[in-house]
């Protein structure tokens, strides 16, 4: 199909296939993508809000046995790596409530030694704090079940029953089984990922999905994994947002072993344009401003997203990578009424607060 041709079913409304996602990846320009996909997301959204999230990521242990190419944080086992004790847990949520928090991001390493009632203990001390728990992305769900010898359908049972509310969309990377083998051979494969995250949506927790590219991925992986979103969003409904980032190069052993460029903005820009056109059934798409900076995520309102994510009051694995952008609740709410939008902070099933 001529690209002027698809652009105007895209304005439409018209869902894209595969092969005309690629068209538009291939031939269209940055202008032509931003405006389809603002388009897109004013249908979606004709408010003119931008919400956020105030939270931080709380990274409980930095051992891990992936092993993964792409991570300048992980220590391995053996290593001077930590693990929180519960004084720091309850430090950082209650610093995360003082300053107006409603969640914390909590993440780890696939530590080799600390038991599935380790997991499901934590939560239950960090629930008596009175704080919205969106943890353990599917690698580590699927670590907890290596380690117990349960199904990942009951270790998500479980966590809930300890007091897991919903599911961040981390250790997706590219889901792409060579990319994955490639980047992360002892992590889950993308249909476990996808597999998991359809067990956690059947137990009614919401999830969210990301997308880390830039680094050894194809064109066609990239829209393999935006299929598999797409395909298990109609099924299930379950993801409340996508947030594509760029991988960041510096400290990694990726990096390290071949030669790979920083992603530029007029990239990112592209990518999450071709997301938001993509992905018309995910209601929400985040700008990343940890690995782009305020001005470029400012830029990415009008390229699709709808939210400027998360306040971050703490973040230390894209840190780990050599990028240290920091923004206060205050300066998100100017930048996005700069931008002409009105800002509102939101809850992660981006219920307005």
């Amino acid at each position: 199909m001529a690209l002027p041709d698809l652009m105007s079913r895209v304005a439409a409304g018209e869902r894209v296939s595969g092969g005309e996602w690629l068209v538009l990846a291939r031939e269209a320009s940055l202008q032509e993508l931003g405006f389809l996909a603002h388009a897109i997301r004013m249908r979606l959204h004709p408010e003119p809000l931008v919400t956020y999230v105030i939270d931080r990521n709380i990274n409980y242990t930095d051992i891990c046995i992936s092993g993964c190419k792409f991570c300048a944080f992980f220590h391995a086992p053996g290593d001077r790596g930590t693990v929180l004790s519960r004084e720091a847990l309850a430090q950082k949520i209650r610093e995360t409530r003082a300053l107006g928090g409603t969640q914390v991001l909590l993440q780890g390493g696939l530590h080799p030694d600390l038991p599935f009632s380790f997991y499901e203990e934590m939560l239950r001390f960090m629930k008596g704090l009175d704080i919205h728990v969106h943890g353990f992305s599917p690698p580590e769900i699927q670590h907890f079940s290596n380690l117990s010898g349960l199904p990942t359908r009951e270790v998500i049972k479980r966590l809930i029953a300890a007091g897991l509310d919903s599911i961040p969309g981390g250790g997706a990377e590219i889901l792409n089984n060579r990319v994955r083998r490639e980047l992360a051979p002892n992590k889950c494969d993308a249909d476990t990922w996808i597999r998991i995250m359809g067990e956690a949506h059947e137990q009614g927790l919401k999830t969210t999905a990301t997308m880390m590219f830039g680094h050894i991925e194809t064109l066609e992986e990239r829209l393999e994994h935006l299929e598999r979103v797409r395909n298990l969003q109609d099924r299930t409904g379950g993801f409340t947002a996508f947030i594509p980032w760029p991988f960041q190069p510096d400290n990694t052993p990726l990096a390290a072993s071949r030669h790979i460029e920083k992603t530029s903005a007029v990239h990112y820009l592209r990518m999450l344009a071709l997301s938001r056109i993509f992905l018309d059934n995910v209601p929400n798409l985040q700008a990343s401003w940890v690995t782009q900076g305020p001005k470029i995520a400012q830029l990415a309102l009008f390229f699709g997203a709808n939210d400027f994510g998360s306040t971050m009051i703490e973040e230390n694995v894209v840190a780990a990578a050599g990028v240290h952008f920091r923004l206060s609740e205050q300066e998100i709410r100017r930048l996005v009424t700069d931008a002409g939008f009105t800002p509102h902070q939101r809850l992660m099933d981006y219920t307005l607060v």
